[in-house]
């Protein structure tokens, strides 16, 4: 190798070596949320419990109108289609059936005894040939139900929805396992404030008390939860969690919410809203 070519190679090797240990850094640096939010809980079984929610992304609009969409208007199972009655198939072949009991007396002499109880009901069915699955098969013309549809629901449809979506945010508590936010967006208020709307792909709480509404109102059986933010302009202020209360679709704001959120207990209290940086 020339002394002209062998610096030029040296050269290329520390530039890749140095291009290679940029790009491990760069995989290596965990993603860091552009917002905070910081609360604790109320009316729930962990009250006074920390809550932080740490947020990657927001939902873009088009995921908005998907989610909403998998509410009002969730995709059903194609119907199948019912069997064609296939009886007469099958008494043709009970007649043929019929047909080669019929040629036993041929064999031998007419009126033959022995050949003309071959096909009589007390010689056995070896013996009678094909004459018996005959008459089976006249019977094969019962053609078996469809098996039934289970219609998909709007809790169905949205479970699924989310299931599919990207992590944008972790919500975080002292339990050993956070939930991932598959869904986050806000609108502004005309006051300067904001709604902020997570939702999560796994119910909070569905696995211990963390979360077990206190009072006499009905838990919802969401295998999710729709999280509700209203935010004052200072960024502070309250949340509702869809563990007592039904999801609706806001029409206005066309993403999925809760609904009448103004009569349901407060589970976030103290909202703080805080830079991810």
């Amino acid at each position: 190798m020339s002394h002209k070519v062998r610096p030029l190679v040296t050269s290329i090797t520390v530039m890749v070596s140095v291009l290679a240990i940029c790009i491990l850094m760069t995989a290596q640096t965990p993603t860091q949320p552009i917002l905070r939010f910081t609360a604790t809980t109320e009316n729930v079984g962990s009250a006074g419990q920390n809550v932080r929610i740490e947020l990657f992304a927001w939902s873009t609009d088009v995921e908005r109108d998907q989610f909403a969409k998998a509410w009002t208007s969730p995709e059903q199972p194609v119907q199948p289609a019912v069997a064609a009655d296939r009886g007469g198939g099958g008494g043709g072949r009970g007649g043929r059936g019929g047909r080669g009991a019929a040629a036993a007396p041929a064999a031998g002499a007419a009126g033959d005894a022995t050949a003309a109880n071959a096909a009589t009901p007390d010689t056995p069915a070896a013996a009678r040939g094909r004459g018996g699955r005959g008459g089976r098969g006249g019977r094969g013309g019962d053609a078996a139900p469809p098996l039934p549809v289970i219609p998909v629901t709007p809790t169905m449809s949205l479970a699924a929805a989310l299931k599919k979506a990207p992590s944008v945010g972790m919500l975080w508590t002292s339990e050993t396992v956070g939930y991932a936010i598959r869904y986050a967006y806000r609108f502004a208020q005309p006051d300067g404030g904001e709604r902020i709307i997570f939702a999560t792909d796994r119910r909070l709480g569905a696995w211990n008390s963390f979360w077990k509404p206190v009072g006499t109102a009905t838990p919802t059986d969401y295998p999710f939860s729709v999280i509700e933010l209203r935010l004052s302009a200072n960024g502070s202020g309250e949340g509702k969690v869809s563990l007592v209360t039904p999801i609706t679709v806001d029409d206005r704001n066309k993403s999925i919410t809760m609904e009448n959120y103004e009569s349901q207990p407060v589970i976030l209290k103290g909202v703080k809203r805080q830079s991810g940086k």
